[in-house]
């Protein structure tokens, strides 16, 4: 299909039903009380950075009990002190590698958000689409044009119930999922307009051998194969449910942002048709999901979701087992930033669910 206008990059294809996602109920599902750390209670120096210090030990305590820490109040505009903080939570981070969007770093260890502000980031558990995911993100703000950039959480234990209360949830318990990823190459879009590029896997194998990418993506669980322009097509079955260390049970660790919906209001590639899309989620045993299912994975979410608000200097780490997260798409003004830096935890192997822990 070609599209010889441009205005038609920017437009859903005829027939599409977009799904809009709430985040909240315009009520926090979770006390903010329960994980913010107001910083003006302590001096904020270079004590406070120290491991052991008396902010670093209630840093890792709120992260360990409630698997959310907020900081507010730092006063810092140096991203690697915010590191430091975030760092007593998330204790190990790794480079990001296997994801799928193209995040590059903007300071040592800490990398761009790596999507289109003006689009809606479902809920979702960061790299649940392959075999090495991460325990934990830390997000650093540095900009902020207030509530309108707010960050959302969802309380996951209560999704999990709530969706294992359903005939739909019973369905992916019982048929697991296919992440369908196609990787486009760097070299096909020399001297074009990238258009229907979500990422290259170039840069989200860390690699510019095709070898060495089929290599990594294998290691990580995938399925892959060569396609036309060398795209790299990826496919990875599993549980949609993870086992969870910190709560001893099984949790629901999918969403529809590793579907084509991902890309709704996404420049340059919402205008494809969702088959053609970069990304798809099917049933582990191939079949699709129904409109009214992917509503109804939008809307659990929605239920339990906490808005994070930002200001500069803010610091935040999320559990990837316990939170889902996600933000609307935002729309600044010409005096408006919104910039934030985010951490990669340290990678676990995925296990799916396992058949006690249910």
């Amino acid at each position: 299909m070609t599209y010889p206008m441009t205005a038609a990059l920017n437009i859903i294809p005829k027939g599409h039903k977009v799904i809009q996602p709430q985040w909240w109920t315009g009520s926090a599902y979770n006390n903010p009380e329960l994980y913010t750390i107001d910083c003006t209670e302590y001096s904020m120096g270079p004590e406070c950075f120290e491991p052991g210090s008396e902010l670093a030990l209630r840093i890792e305590d709120t992260f360990n009990r409630v698997g959310l820490v907020h900081l507010i109040n730092t006063g810092l505009d140096d991203m690697q002190l915010q590191r430091k903080l975030a760092m007593f939570a998330i204790k190990r981070a790794v480079k990001y590698e296997g994801g799928s969007n193209a995040r590059s770093p903007i300071q040592p260890n800490v990398y761009e958000i790596g999507a289109p502000l003006t689009a809606n980031l479902h809920y979702h558990h960061e790299m649940a689409y392959i075999g090495a995911s991460t325990t934990a993100l830390g997000f650093l703000c540095k900009h902020s044009p207030g509530p309108k950039g707010a960050t959302f959480v969802s309380d996951n234990l209560a999704a999990t119930d709530a969706i294992l209360a359903t005939e739909f949830g019973q369905k992916l318990k019982r048929l697991g999922l296919c992440y369908h990823r196609d990787l486009t190459d760097r070299e096909a879009f020399k001297g074009t307009e990238e258009l229907g590029v979500y990422n290259h896997w170039q840069k989200s194998m860390m690699t510019e051998d095709p070898e060495e990418a089929i290599a990594f993506a294998r290691a990580r669980g995938l399925e892959c194969e060569w396609g036309e322009n060398r795209l790299l097509k990826t496919r990875y079955y599993i549980s949609a449910f993870e086992y969870c260390p910190f709560s001893k049970r099984n949790v629901l660790f999918s969403s529809v942002a590793d579907d084509g919906i991902w890309f709704d209001e996404w420049p340059k590639v919402m205008h494809l048709p969702n088959d053609e899309r970069p990304l798809k989620l099917t049933f582990g045993d191939g079949t699709e999901m129904t409109h009214e299912e992917k509503e109804l994975f939008v809307n659990i979410y929605d239920r339990f979701g906490s808005p994070v608000n930002w200001q500069p200097g803010d610091v935040a780490v999320v559990c990837n087992y316990r939170f889902a997260h996600g933000r609307p798409g935002i729309h600044l003004e010409e005096d408006e930033k919104r910039e934030l830096g985010v951490i990669i935890g340290e990678h676990f192997t995925r296990v799916g669910d396992l058949p006690d822990k249910w």
